[in-house]
Formats: structure tokens, sequence, C-alpha cells
């Protein structure tokens, strides 16, 4: 549940699982976090459950014996704090990279969530202490490598859970670094900030870490970035058919919906079919025209953004199940039982993490085609090669599109399955693993390709239709909602005109389309778009 208490935002943890809204307003717009009274009660019953197993002498997993292929070993009481010392430091064996901020504050908010859900064991006090370090702004350092994707995301969570121990390595909300050799220690960090380190007790060192808090957060967002730039997909798309003159008739609602009816493609075919809506170019051709069809990456442009739609769908039908979700091993069940089980393993999450990452590396693929198209004398319709002012003496956005087509390339790379993958661990105990949290990591980077890839295909498409417009004397013009896209683009990219530093312009047009613009400038002329 997200309540709106003031500025900043305030999402309350209850029981109950969490929307993907509340997830990305924490992990990106710094909302804060709160806990509602009946679910810190709620822990602190089940807590109470926990301490009279820890007292008894029947060992019981993960509360009073030791862990993974160890678990056969029944620790005395005298040393249990000291076991929950050792489960964090020994797991928090990350390397590599720090990963970013949002992924950071996503894997503690959904650690919280599940901390909340009263199925963990833990105090009331490790819950509070999470949520503190939240809202102080105070991010864990999270190493690159270190998780399997099976019981749980164990390494980045310990990096974390270190953290509320006063040790580790953290930056505080001003970007200083904290922990680590030379720097002050995190406690101190901690300290300023009015916040007591944790000294775990029984059970509270696995309830940190076993989950997939990690994976199913960028997932999330993942999802989130996919939604915006699908629709700025179908719009790059359409402009790129008016610039190559294709027409606009394969996208009628009557071709789709009632032939196919897969959501997806239609949503796409509708969102194209109104971007091309009174376009002068697209009329000019539409009677007398000798081309019978037009290339696959224009006609089929709806079906392979549809496909990529309804796979974005099937992940989120995941991951909002993933949200509902109480993960932890062991944990405790409503009717008292502390039972052992599998729930942490990441396969449902990495399946589709890598499924996203097979549809991403296609739609940038058939984007890259578009470019090449116009930038191709031969096959363009009369738009200059590369559609440079001089073509020989200017290259115009040759080296634009081998920009592109590098970016798609690697995410083909980034397409192959991490979850066919599996390296046996812990002694052979944990034998079969997801690599979930591996499959998120090239998620991210192929949706960061796959912007830019769009930008690309905006700049050029851009660039053709202002060039169709001059070689007409005015007269060939874009329709209403292309003529808004380019006119956002020429307010930060300059149109045709001799070769210039391109670089600067690429990037300026994946901002753009990073912040959305690009949608809203279009919807501006043909209203709300799929």
């Amino acid at each position: 549940m997200t309540i709106t208490t003031h500025e900043p935002l305030t999402v309350t943890l209850g029981s109950s699982g969490v929307t993907p809204e509340d997830v990305l307003a924490v992990a990106r717009h710094n909302a804060k976090v709160a806990v509602a009274p009946e679910a810190l009660d709620a822990v602190a019953k089940v807590r109470a459950h926990i301490d009279s197993l820890a007292a008894s002498d029947t060992p019981a997993y993960g509360i009073s014996t030791g862990f993974g292929a160890l678990a056969n070993r029944h620790i005395p009481n005298e040393l249990r704090t000291q076991l929950q010392k050792s489960l964090i430091r020994s797991h928090a064996a990350g390397m590599g990279p720090a990963v970013e901020r949002e992924v950071v504050r996503g894997i503690m908010f959904l650690r919280a969530k599940t901390l909340a859900s009263g199925r963990t064991g833990v105090r009331p006090v490790v819950l509070q202490t999470m949520v503190d370090v939240l809202n102080a702004g105070i991010t864990p350092v999270v190493r690159e490598f270190g998780s399997l994707g099976c019981s749980g995301d164990l390494a980045p969570l310990s990096h974390c859970a270190l953290v509320l121990m006063g040790e580790g390595e953290a930056e505080g909300p001003d970007g200083v670094r904290y922990g680590g050799q030379g720097q002050r220690p995190v406690a101190e960090l901690l300290a300023g900030h009015g916040i007591d380190p944790v000294v775990l007790a029984e059970k509270e060192g696995l309830a940190l870490v076993n989950g997939t808090e990690g994976m199913l957060g960028m997932l999330l967002m993942a999802i989130a970035d996919l939604r915006q730039l699908l629709t700025t997909a179908d719009i790059t798309a359409a402009l790129s058919v008016e610039a190559l003159l294709g027409t606009d008739q394969v996208f009628l609602p009557e071709l789709h919906a009632a032939l196919r009816p897969h959501p997806g493609q239609a949503a796409s075919a509708d969102n194209m079919l109104r971007v091309l809506s009174s376009s002068p170019i697209v009329a000019s051709h539409r009677v007398g025209d000798s081309r019978v069809q037009d290339a696959y990456s224009l006609r089929c442009a709806p079906q392979v953004a549809g496909a990529v739609r309804d796979t974005v769908d099937h992940a989120e039908l995941v991951a909002t199940r993933e949200l509902a979700a109480a993960i932890d091993n062991p944990v405790v069940l409503p009717d008292g039982r502390v039972s052992s089980n599998g729930n942490f393993h990441g396969a449902p999450v990495a399946y589709v993490l890598d499924y996203l990452a097979i549809a991403v590396a296609d739609l940038s693929s058939i984007a890259e085609r578009r470019t090449d198209r116009m930038l191709d004398p031969a096959r363009s319709h009369g738009l200059p090669a590369f559609l440079a002012a001089d073509p020989g003496v200017d290259s115009g956005l040759m080296i634009a599109q081998y920009t592109q087509a590098g970016l798609v390339s690697d995410n083909k790379r980034l397409a192959v399955p991490a979850s066919v993958d599996s390296i046996p661990s812990s002694a052979m105990q944990e034998d079969h693993v997801s690599m979930g949290w591996h499959a998120a990591r090239k998620l991210r980077k192929a949706v960061d390709n796959l912007r830019r890839v769009l930008a690309i295909e905006l700049v050029t498409s851009a660039r053709a239709l202002d060039i169709r417009t001059q070689l007409s004397g005015g007269v060939l013009t874009p329709g209403p909602a292309g003529a808004a896209v380019v006119a956002a683009l020429r307010e930060v990219v300059a149109g045709p005109g001799t070769d210039r530093f391109l670089s600067p312009e690429l990037e300026t047009a994946d901002r753009l389309v990073a912040s959305g613009e690009v949608r809203r400038a279009a919807e501006s002329a043909v209203g709300s778009l799929a």
C-alpha cells in the first residue's frame, strides 16, 4: 500500500505485499518508508515464538544450528551472536564495481517488505533499523559479483546487512564513502543519523539474506523502463516509415486484433497508425506508388514491438507474484512451524529476466535495420547517401549507424540466457542455482542499449524527414505527431547540415528519450498512446 502523507512520498509497509510503484518510489525517488504498527506487532509476536525455539534443547535450522552444508552442527547459546555476525561477514564476499544506488535501495526495501510480513522471525528492531537506514539516505556498497541467484541473492543482501551491524561499506546521502581501508567506519555514519547498529540474534542473519530481492528489484525497474521505451519505439518506427515513404495501411486495426489477437501487436499498430495520421508525406504516395510492400522492418514493426509488449506483460505477472511472496529459509508458518524450504530459488524471476533480454535484443535489431535503410540511397527512395549535406565530402550519419550496430551486437550477446547455467556451490549442498542476479545485471545493460538505439533512430528519422521537407520545397511535411517530435528534438539537437561533432548530439537525444519527452511530444498531437 502506498500512502502519500507529505512530500516526498511515504510508503507504508504492512504485513502484506507492496506494489511495483512502491518499489520505484523508494528505489528511484527517495520515498520515505514507514512500518504500520500492526506489522510491527505481528513481527514481535512471531519473534516471541522464535525465542522459545531458541531456548529449546531441540535443534532448529538457522536458529540453533549452522548454515548450508554446516547445518548439522548444534550451536550453543554463548556462540549464537557470533554465529550471526560470522554469517553476514563471511557472506559479504562480493567483488567488482559497486552496483547502482537505485538497485541497492530496491534490495533493502524489498527485504524490509519481507521482514514486515512476520514470516521471518526477526525482532522489530531489525526491521526498523533497515527502514531507518533507507530513510537516512545511506546506501550500502554492493558489489557486482557474488550472487548465484539461489539461497537468495546472498552476497548482495549480506553487504546490506553488514551495514545494519555498523560494518562493511556504505555511502552517506552526500556521497561520502565510509568503511574500507583508510575510511571512517560505517558505525560513525550510522551514529551521525541517530541509528544504533544492530546486534543480531538467533535466526536474524539468515532472515536478512535469504531472498530474491536483488533480481526482483532490477526486474521491476526494467519493466518500468521498457514500458516507456516501447511507446517510444512505436513512435520512432512510425517516423522511419514516414521518412522512407512507407504505407500506413498495414497498421489498420482490422489487420491486427481481428486476425491475430495478440494484444501487444494491436497496441503497437494503433500507436503507429495514429503517429502517421494526417501526414502529407504519407498521403503524397498513397495513390500510384509502384511498390507493393514495404520491407519487413517497416511492415512488421508492430508484430515485433507487440511481441515485446506481451513479453513485458508476462514478466510483470511473474514480478507481481514475487512481490506478494515472503521468502525466507527457514520460514515461520502461521501455525508456528519453522519449516525449511526452497522458495529462495530464483528460477521464476531468472527466466523472465532472460526472456526480456531476448525480446529487447530483437527490438533493438529491427530499429537498427530501419536506420540503415534510411542511410542507403539504393533503398531510401530519394534521400542522399547517409543523409549527408554533401555525400563524399560529408559522411553524415554513417558512423552513428556503426554505433547503433555495435549496441545491437552487444544486445545479442546479452540475450544469451544466464538461467541455463548452473555452478554448484556450498560443497554440493546448493547444487543447482538460478543465476538470476546475472540475468538481471545483463538485462539492465540491454535496456540501456535499446534506449540508445532508439535515440539514434530518432536522430536519423528526424533528419530524413527534414530533408524530405527541404527537397519538396516545404510541401512534404510530417504529420502532426511527427512534427511535434522533430520539434522537440530540434530544441536540443540541430537539424541537417555539414558534418559536426556528433557524439554530444546523440547523447542529448538519448537523454531526451530517457526523459519521456519523445512520447509527450507525440501525445501532444494525437492524444494518449499505449
